[in-house]
């Protein structure tokens, strides 16, 4: 096996896309597709980590809790619950797609999903003020208790729940051990189930950790060669849709403060991807390279951000 090591991150759009329903064939069919992509960078002797969002997935799980607390009366499970309950469904689509890839490649390499608990500062004050959309939309604030906020494009009411720095992730060393004996491992899915310390242990709290911030953490505490996050375009853009708009092959770690600061990069968007690639160069990661998954083809391919 090859002695680089990358993590690589991409969100739970590239599992359910849209337009899409969400069915089980659905999401196997598109995570086969990532997976393939995914297999240029193991022929190229990578020891590769997966991490994934699942934004769309634990949105329809919570719309499957309001639908059952409505009809059966059966009580809604908690944010952490849900991105457990998600982890582990997508990890599995992941590592089935990945199988069948590897099997038709006639490479023989295992694929280890872990659900992962990340910790976090229960004194973060992204605690106090809850901004990440989660869950359906409803006409009116329901009484639930929930913090809700109106959508910015006027579909309704979201529930909130707060996003915190993850500081901690569970079990990484074992996961580090695993990617260099030569394994697929899945980890960190949808930035990791939330948990604060708890006496003796930890328990779960109503947020959702950004799933490329827990991948920078886990590449940095990994000392990952490179950081690969996947997005839906092939480099990352100034001026974007504008006419004077620019693609960046290379960008420093002060470049890319500087655009962050004038704005170049929206937030929900490329923004915390930025952010997330200049945390892993300042911890001494080589470089950071963000792309679409059907340019890693090219070893040349995408945005990469370097110190």
């Amino acid at each position: 096996m090859g002695n680089r090591l990358a993590m690589i991150a991409f969100g739970g759009n590239a599992l359910l896309r849209a337009g899409q329903k969400g069915t089980y064939e659905e999401q196997l069919r598109n995570v086969e597709q990532t997976c393939g992509q995914l297999y240029n960078l193991i022929k190229r002797d990578y020891d590769i980590v997966i991490g994934h969002g699942n934004g769309p997935q634990v949105g329809n799980v919570m719309l499957q809790h309001e639908a059952g607390r409505k009809v059966f009366g059966l009580a809604a499970m908690p944010m952490d619950f849900c991105g457990a309950q998600t982890q582990g469904s997508i990890a599995y689509l992941i590592e089935t797609g990945m199988e069948k890839v590897l099997r038709r490649a006639g490479i023989d390499r295992r694929v280890v999903s872990l659900v992962t608990r990340v910790e976090v500062a229960a004194d973060d004050p992204m605690f106090l003020n809850p901004t990440k959309f989660v869950g359906p939309y409803y006409p009116e604030v329901p009484a639930d208790g929930a913090t809700y906020k109106e959508d910015p494009r006027g579909l309704g009411w979201r529930k909130v729940v707060a996003s915190p720095v993850p500081l901690r992730i569970s079990n990484i060393d074992i996961v580090e051990r695993l990617a260099r004996e030569g394994n697929i491992v899945i980890t960190v899915g949808g930035g990791g189930i939330p948990v604060v310390a708890d006496g003796d242990g930890h328990r779960g709290v109503e947020a959702v950790i950004d799933k490329d911030l827990a991948s920078a953490l886990a590449a940095v505490t990994m000392k990952a060669d490179e950081f690969y996050i996947l997005t839906d375009v092939p480099k990352v853009y100034i001026n974007y849709r504008k006419e004077n708009q620019s693609a960046l092959g290379t960008m420093t770690v002060a470049e890319a403060k500087k655009y962050l600061a004038e704005g170049q990069f929206a937030e929900g968007s490329m923004a915390p991807k930025v952010r997330a690639g200049i945390r892993f160069v300042e911890a001494g990661g080589r470089e950071c390279i963000i792309t679409e998954a059907s340019a890693l083809d090219d070893p040349a391919c995408g945005t990469r951000i370097i110190s």
